[in-house]
């Protein structure tokens, strides 16, 4: 629901701000006063295409904002979240800056916004019905949805939708494999030869590192021995060992420590470097002993080093990287015969489409009993509406092929007077016809509305008398579960709402000012007999003005009971 509207040097609007509140509101004043711009500086806000002509004259910049409560509508609250706009709970403000220069701007809860995700949500919060550029009931999308709406089909339609992405995938995937299927012959005699090769030599994780330090000890096994056993000697074996020589400093500094005890941190030092020696020295010998001079390991081990390099260079890669090329052949190899089972894909593909058909008929089944019921109801409205002799009717056109949006194209059709050639809805000449056509649809399909806020603009074109006091009626009975709003001339249209607000338009400055004031009891009855009286207003008009707004109070609890 629309919650305010504030408005900043737009067209003859210098500032105003307005709250509204749910059930009926009519706006009225004199032909001039600026009732459309409201309509014009909202469908702004609300994505609407904008150029600098509507910056009030003198002024740097227009400005709109609108503040919407959504939370009982999840389909704007999910738009929000999905799109990273979600601001307070339950709240959406949507705000347009057009400068003299032309340039725009547009945010949604206080983030940049593009227009077109502008219009995108404004979809979702108002419908506007005149001849205006947002309203969705002429494009057949919103045509389709309705009539799935109204047969209680929205399920069905989503399956179906569901069901041609799927048939669409495997569509795709049974094209590309038939497309590729040369190229595809010999990548896998490439791969397979790759795999083969590689699986021969079956190089195993972690093997080359491993090879080249068992080639390394193996190699240099000879000097690693002579090493080893010479170090042996200087540190253990012979008069002038290493060990030797601090096992006689030790002993003569152990025999000076009775005449001098400051000697024994050096003793122990010199102790622990023995016995140190002595533990290095029988490593040494273990590791000596453990060393063998082995010729034909090491030309194994050459031979296999040899054959992964020699493999590594054809393939390109690092010797280390050669099992992951396997695993990779091998996996590469799976793919191309999953994809290459042109017959199974084609298979999954018919599947599909089957499953996607039968949906599609049960769907076209629903909806052609909802259009026969649609057709009529909105029909039979139309007899009130000041199209007598017209007929709606809800066409369904059969498709060569099933589409994401089912067997059929949905359109809406009008005969607007007897003998007259259905044409499209968005077709219809006057923005009068159109708006009570729109009364009428959304009348019937109430209980199935998508968009919580509808304003009417022409609605009482070209009526008068007991049309006009139908086309109140059924407002009013159209705003029991919605929001709606009606710029009107007539005191029938008037008399019926449950707010009412008069817009009037004065020169200040030298400059023309649209003014909106919201309207009490005494003031509606005023407005009411200005709209019946024209320039003089009598006791007789005043009491006539105010028999209309009882008249329809009385008609909305009859209505409500």
């Amino acid at each position: 629901m629309l919650r305010s509207l504030t408005i900043r040097d737009f067209a003859i609007v210098d500032r105003l701000e307005l709250d509204f509140s749910p059930g009926f509101t009519a706006l009225t004043g004199e032909t001039g006063a600026g009732k459309s711009i409201l309509i014009d500086a909202l469908a702004m806000v609300l994505g609407e295409r904008a150029e600098a002509i509507v910056v009030r004259e003198g002024a740097e910049r227009a400005e709109v904002g609108a503040e919407f409560d959504v939370a009982a509508h999840p389909p704007a609250a999910r738009w929000l979240e999905v799109n990273d706009f979600a601001g307070d709970e339950g709240g959406c403000v949507l705000r347009r800056v057009i400068e003299a220069t032309g340039r725009s701007r547009a945010y949604v809860n206080g983030a940049p916004a593009t227009l077109v995700q502008l219009r995108e949500l404004g979809e979702l919060l108002v419908e506007i019905h005149g001849q205006h550029e947002h309203q969705s009931l002429t494009r057949a999308a919103a045509q389709r949805d309705l009539i799935d709406d109204y047969g209680g089909l929205a399920e069905a339609a989503s399956r179906v939708a569901a069901l041609h992405r799927e048939w669409g995938e495997r569509r795709r995937r049974r094209e590309e494999s038939e497309a590729g299927a040369a190229r595809a012959a010999g990548e896998r005699e490439e791969l397979e030869w790759q795999a083969r090769e590689l699986a021969a030599l079956n190089p195993a994780p972690g093997e080359w590192p491993d090879l080249t330090a068992r080639h390394a000890r193996l190699s240099h096994a000879a000097s690693l021995i002579e090493a080893a056993r010479s170090a042996v000697e200087l540190l253990a074996e012979g008069e002038d060992s290493a060990q030797a020589q601090a096992r006689r400093v030790a002993s003569k500094l152990g025999a000076l420590l009775e005449f001098d005890p400051a000697l024994r941190e050096a003793h122990e030092l010199v102790e622990a470097a023995r016995i140190d020696l002595s533990e290095a020295a029988h490593s040494l010998r273990r590791y000596a002993d453990r060393i063998e001079l082995d010729p034909a390991a090491l030309r194994g081990l050459e031979q296999r080093i040899e054959a992964l390099h020699a493999a590594a260079r054809r393939f390109r890669v690092a010797p280390e990287a050669l099992p992951e090329r396997l695993a990779e052949a091998r996996a590469r190899l799976d793919a191309l015969e999953a994809r290459g089972d042109v017959e199974g894909l084609r298979a999954a593909e018919a599947q599909a489409l089957a499953a996607c058909r039968a949906e599609a008929k049960t769907l076209s089944a629903g909806r052609r009993r909802a259009a026969k019921r649609l057709s009529d109801e909105v029909s039979e409205a139309m007899q009130e509406l000041a199209m007598a002799g017209g007929r709606f009717e809800v066409s369904l056109a059969p498709l060569a092929e099933v589409g994401a949006g089912g067997a059929e194209d949905v359109g809406f059709l009008v005969a607007a007077h007897q003998g007259a050639e259905p044409r499209p809805l968005a077709r219809v000449a006057s923005g009068g016809e159109l708006s009570r056509l729109a009364l009428a649809i959304q009348a019937a399909a109430a209980r199935v509305a998508r968009v919580p806020t509808l304003i009417f603009d022409e609605v009482d074109s070209g009526i008068g008398g007991r049309v006009a006091e139908i086309v109140g009626g059924k407002l009013r009975a159209l705003a029991a579960g919605r929001q709606v709003m009606c710029i009107t001339h007539l005191a029938q249209v008037a008399a019926a709402a449950n707010h009412q607000w008069q817009v009037r338009k004065s020169v200040t400055g030298g400059r023309a000012v649209s003014r909106v004031a919201a309207l009490g009891a005494a003031d509606r009855v005023e407005e009411i007999a200005r709209m019946l009286g024209g320039v003089k207003i009598t006791e007789t008009t005043r009491r006539h003005a105010a028999e209309m707004l009882k008249g329809g109070e009385r008609r909305s609890a009859r209505s409500e009971t």
